[in-house]
């Protein structure tokens, strides 16, 4: 049975979880400590439904398949279908925003780039994407106000600010509208700024959201 998503408020969304649509480097920050080159158009890609799991839960990544890396994301729940959107309709189309990890095999993905191969298999295994509740959207808000952050350890690691996206949010939506049909109840994360790197066991994780998001997690020993 498919997750359904959760609001702040406890009221549950009105579909259950779909797809999860992500683009890379969006922050040029972050392209650049990977020494990748900054994109002139969204670069994206899909996580299955099955990918998601409760951030809150302890995390339990397959570290037996190489270095497993944290991406803090904001995250944002679709209320309408979109195909072909305007970045008006898009964002009208935003119900919920929250936060995610986008957790990453590197070792698995670096291999696959120097193939040439998809990436599917680094990025959409089971349990990759340990999603938040979402707060309530009530009106658009100021995307490029957002903010977010991750700590680990008691030490921040990243911070992002929607003003700092190469792909403003309603415009990455619609593009991505043009790709995939997007229906309610799917996600999209909308890239990660610099500060990546490598989970191991017992680190402690917290996560804020501008608007009064706060989570805490950890990694499973």
């Amino acid at each position: 049975m498919r997750l359904v998503p959760q609001f702040t408020d406890g009221q549950a969304f009105s579909h259950a979880l779909g797809k999860v649509v992500c683009v890379g480097r969006n922050y040029a920050d972050h392209a650049k400590e990977l020494d990748n080159p900054v994109p002139s158009e969204p670069l994206l890609f899909i996580k299955p439904a099955t990918s998601v799991v409760d951030i809150a839960a302890p995390l339990t990544p397959p570290f037996s398949r190489g270095d497993v890396h944290y991406e803090a994301e904001l995250a944002l729940l679709v209320g309408e279908t979109l195909t072909h959107a305007t970045p008006d309709e898009a964002e009208r189309a935003i119900v919920g925003i929250g936060l995610a990890l986008d957790l990453t095999l590197r070792d698995v993905q670096t291999q696959l780039k120097e193939k040439g191969h998809p990436w599917e298999i680094a990025k959409g295994f089971d349990g990759s994407c340990p999603l938040s509740q979402f707060l309530p959207l009530s009106r658009v808000p100021n995307w490029n106000a957002l903010a977010f952050t991750l700590e680990i350890d008691g030490e921040e690691r990243q911070r992002g600010e929607g003003s700092d996206m190469i792909f403003a949010i309603p415009s990455l939506v619609a593009e991505m509208s043009r790709h995939f049909t997007l229906e309610p109840g799917d996600v999209i994360l909308t890239g990660t700024p610099a500060g990546v790197g490598e989970l191991t066991r017992g680190m402690a994780l917290r996560l804020t959201l501008t608007g009064g998001l706060e989570i805490s997690t950890s990694v499973a020993e």
